[in-house]
């Protein structure tokens, strides 16, 4: 198995005459959390949305090495709505709540998951339901055996209620389990989407500005679940994240974006000395980067 569970290669996304990636290339390190971080426009979020099978990237290559085989997200993105998915209530909706809110489907199977930057919660359905509701696919959906209440029905309800309980634990929640999701302060909503992206079984998971919004001392808590996402549950993290405090704090390695293009890569001790860097955030022109840089 690859030591760089996610390699991406020359991508680029255009939104008819916008070219919005231009041959991004970078990769993740199994085990790391890395960051992939820019000013606001730099082309991060259209990132994750084609890493997560929300876009299809114009040209490139997406390669996701997890659940012990290696995957093509560009081709599995291929495998659109079928009029059969149509006729089929239960592949119907799993397809649409991954489209909706965790990117394809077949992203998903092949070990990738993702939070969002605008929260997407069923904030109508308990905190217990939004876990059980994003283990649909891991969960025995035949319907026959539904109606028939089959012991290997009642067991699969079983495992995903238990499954559900250990991450609202994880992310000291279970308290709250029957409360309406939408009914939680925002600091632990964004908690709970954590918890409903890992009740998916990723090996990476990428979370998008999951520290906007949060105050001070929310935010180190959430580093502290981030890096006990890699440290104790063996999950690789991308975030993309704007406050440079906890960017520096917690990465092992960082991506800059900047129009689009990669414009660095590497640790954050280097990143934050790096003069192209500080000119994409501050402004600087080409002339003082070259003097910095001397």
């Amino acid at each position: 198995m690859s030591t760089d569970i996610l390699k991406v290669d020359q991508l680029s996304m255009r939104f008819g005459g916008i070219k919005a990636l231009s041959d991004v290339s970078f990769s993740v390190r199994r085990g790391s959390i890395t960051a992939l971080i820019g000013p606001n426009g730099a082309g991060k979020t259209t990132v994750f949305n084609c890493l997560t099978g929300f876009y299809k990237a114009t040209e490139g290559r997406i390669v996701l090495h997890a659940k012990g085989r290696e995957t093509d997200i560009g081709q599995v993105l291929g495998e659109a709505f079928q009029p059969r998915d149509f006729l089929n209530p239960v592949q119907f909706v799993s397809r649409l709540y991954f489209k909706m809110f965790g990117g394809s489907h077949q992203v998903n199977r092949a070990g990738m998951a993702r939070t969002f930057q605008n929260i997407r919660l069923f904030k109508e359905m308990t905190v217990l339901e939004n876990l059980l509701v994003a283990m649909h696919m891991q969960m025995n959906r035949n319907m026959m055996s539904g109606l028939l209440n089959t012991p290997g029905f009642q067991q699969s309800e079983t495992n995903g209620l238990e499954k559900a309980w250990y991450w609202l634990d994880v992310v000291n929640l279970a308290e709250h389990a029957n409360r309406l999701a939408g009914e939680l302060p925002y600091g632990q909503q964004r908690r709970l989407e954590i918890a409903r992206a890992m009740c998916t079984g990723p090996d990476l998971v990428c979370l998008d500005e999951p520290a906007a919004g949060l105050n001070p001392n929310e935010t180190v808590e959430l580093s502290a679940m981030i890096r006990q996402l890699r440290d104790d549950f063996g999950v690789t993290v991308l975030l993309i994240e704007h406050d440079m405090g906890m960017v520096m704090n917690i990465s092992d390695h960082i991506v800059v974006l900047d129009h689009g293009e990669v414009i660095a890569s590497g640790k954050p001790a280097a990143i934050r000395d790096d003069p192209h860097v500080i000119g994409a955030y501050l402004g600087t022109d080409e002339e003082d980067m070259l003097e910095a840089a001397v």
